[in-house]
């Protein structure tokens, strides 16, 4: 596609994608029982597939066998498919080097768990995190070692001199460092390959959340000079228009196979004995049991429809409605928007909100029941990161935390499909929520609700 598509043509090729895409048309409920085409404003929790991304799932599985079990024709074809897929991965990400292999996950979660439970050789070695990851990227690394967290700034951006501090101060104890590369609540596109030059500088390697960047920006593992390479980088492929569970771990290939993760079975072994194992090397010895083969199938195909649309086009059309978003919601009384609204080149399509005096739960109900637009809300499992952005402190209980849930937002998050009428239409609905009796009266009576600290739930407390 042409990258410097005017604004016509963009609305032309926006046209063309939509038809692209599966279920768009298909109709929902409304809370009036009217069937109308939902409106979907939340690509950055999943998004809806390619059509021909079903279509080739559909005709491979004409052709499915066992992965790498038999020795007939279908099941050869599919081991084939299954196998090169991982050059195809490793492509897609710029990781074109003999130093990477790439294995296949459930989801970022599942390849984060596994890298986790294999790279962590005791409880004493340390990782770096930071305040805006998902728990995707913080529980797994918290709960089996040391982890400390780089700040955010007022606008919630990462403070890179704050992992330099980090790495200073341990002075080469720190192991890993993990962080994402988009930001699944504000959109922030992470430095990660000049985070990766100070992490090898000080003895470290580099583990990247690519959930969110891999359907909105060209990545590449590989950097300027060796320095700024990427060691690890794990990503979803639910979030790139292939919604049938799938991703993928691209690695350090002689890293992978000094390690293994705790989940074991068929598929991952040479030979076992009775009292002894010997393990396949990597990219095998991750990945115990029978595949998802569909869903690296899809994997597959949307990276090949993603490279031909082009991402200069797609961060194009991004920005644009980001933009009209951002805009449109500056001008409604009572909304709080959080992040940087002004300077947004730095953000793949997420805008985060609240509307004063509103609960971000009853935001996204009318939404839905009223358009059948859909929205996330609440703290989008990025809890540290949500109270600093709303400015919310834990609650403090004499020498304890107690770890309430924070109270959220609203967030929006677009897609290459979206366009500038369902950017128009959301916002026309936010301005009809403001109108609503039902609204002011939930704002009468949330004015006299009772504080946090009030709450009648337990809260989870870690001692």
């Amino acid at each position: 596609m042409d990258n410097s598509l005017g604004n016509s043509a963009m609305r032309n090729t926006s046209d063309y994608i939509r038809n692209m895409m599966f279920g768009l048309d298909a109709l929902v409920e409304l809370d009036n029982k009217k069937m109308v085409p939902a409106i979907n404003l939340d690509n950055a929790a999943t998004t809806p597939p390619f059509k021909e991304v079903v279509r080739e799932i559909e005709r491979q599985l004409m052709y499915y066998g066992s992965i790498g079990r038999g020795k007939g024709q279908k099941s050869e074809h599919s081991t084939e498919v299954y196998t090169n897929g991982r050059e195809i991965v490793k492509d897609f990400v710029g990781a074109n080097s003999d130093i990477y292999t790439a294995f296949y996950i459930n989801n970022t979660t599942d390849g984060i768990n596994k890298l986790a439970s294999a790279l962590i050789e005791s409880p004493k070695d340390i990782v770096l995190s930071t305040r805006m990851e998902h728990h995707a990227n913080d529980l797994p690394w918290r709960e089996r070692t040391k982890t400390v967290y780089a700040k955010v700034d007022k606008n919630g951006r990462l403070i890179i001199d704050d992992v330099k501090r980090l790495l200073q101060m341990y002075n080469g104890r720190i192991k890993y460092v993990t962080v994402t590369a988009a930001s699944n609540v504000t959109g922030y596109v992470n430095d990660v390959h000049y985070i990766a030059r100070l992490a090898h500088q000080y003895g470290a390697k580099i583990i990247v959340d690519g959930a969110q960047i891999v359907a909105h920006r060209a990545f590449s593992m590989l950097g300027e000079t060796p320095e700024e390479n990427i060691d690890f980088f794990v990503f979803s492929a639910h979030k790139m228009y292939s919604p049938f569970g799938g991703g993928a771990v691209v690695g350090l290939t002689d890293v992978l196979n000094k390690h293994i993760s705790h989940f074991y079975g068929g598929g991952m072994v040479e030979s076992v004995c009775d009292y002894s194992v010997l393990f396949l090397p990597a990219p095998d010895r991750y990945e115990a049991g029978s595949p998802n083969y569909p869903g690296v199938v899809g994997m597959l195909k949307s990276m090949e429809i993603l490279k031909h649309m082009g991402f200069d086009y797609i961060r194009k059309h991004e920005q644009v409605l980001l933009r009209r978003a951002l805009d449109g919601l500056m001008k409604i009384p009572g909304v709080i928007l959080y992040g940087d609204s002004i300077n947004i080149d730095d953000r793949v399509g997420i805008a985060v909100f609240n509307i004063r005096d509103v609960k971000n739960e009853e935001v996204a109900n009318f939404l839905a029941g009223y358009r059948a637009i859909a929205v996330r809300h609440a703290a989008f499992c990025a809890h540290s990161y949500v109270r600093r952005l709303t400015g919310v402190s834990e609650v403090q209980n004499h020498s304890k935390t107690l770890c309430y849930p924070p109270e959220g937002m609203v967030r929006i998050s677009f897609g290459i499909y979206n366009n500038e009428a369902d950017v128009d239409c959301f916002l026309a609905m936010i301005n009809e929520l403001l109108q609503h009796e039902h609204v002011r009266h939930f704002a009468k009576i949330r004015n006299e609700s009772v504080q946090l600290t009030e709450r009648s739930y337990k809260p989870y407390d870690r001692g």
